[in-house]
């Protein structure tokens, strides 16, 4: 079972490297690895196992933030409209987005990030992304709001971005007209 102990923190630099993309058939590690980054999620979000092994509450995590600096995410989170979005995503690209922008009200935290970073982290309001799953199958989403905010945090994280890369380094409390504002 992963903890936060297995989390890697900012500073190290396998969070600001570009991951490499996973080969098929996966090998039963980097199954497995997927297999325990989802358990965490689920874990984190249980009040009672949560709080029993000291996790910090998660939607979403990447491959380097546990120090293997490949292609894969998991994410387990519920949308607006109570749909479950339960995924271990391999080698996830965004295929398209739109040009409405959206970010949440409260700014964006991470399980990599220790610190409160204040800010509002503009993204895409809506994003196909394709992917495989674990037995190889192509997987395409299309997401919006909270969900294509969690998958961009993601997907960024593979390409060595961090998430306060994209506030307002004059301004963090500018928030741009016509971006949605979720909270």
């Amino acid at each position: 079972m992963l903890t936060m102990d297995d989390i890697v923190r900012e500073g190290d630099p396998v969070l600001r490297a570009v991951a490499e993309p996973v080969n098929f058939p996966l090998s039963d590690e980097d199954k497995e690895t997927g297999q325990r980054m989802l358990e965490f999620l689920i874990n984190s979000q249980d009040p009672e196992i949560a709080e029993e092994h000291e996790l910090r509450g998660g939607v979403g995590i990447a491959a380097p933030q546990i120090g293997i600096s490949k292609r894969f995410i998991a994410i387990h989170l519920h949308d607006d409209n109570d749909r479950l979005y339960s995924h271990i995503l391999y080698n996830p690209k965004i295929r398209s987005h739109s040009v409405e922008n959206a970010c949440l009200g409260g700014g964006e935290g991470c399980l990599s990030v220790d610190r409160e970073v204040p800010g509002y982290v503009v993204r895409s309001a809506r994003v196909t992304v394709e992917a495989f799953d674990i037995d190889g199958k192509p997987l395409k989403l299309r997401l919006k709001g909270y969900p294509a905010i969690v998958l961009q945090h993601e997907i960024d994280h593979l390409n060595g971005i961090m998430f306060y890369d994209h506030i307002n380094k004059k301004n963090p409390s500018y928030l741009p007209p016509d971006v949605v504002v979720y909270e």
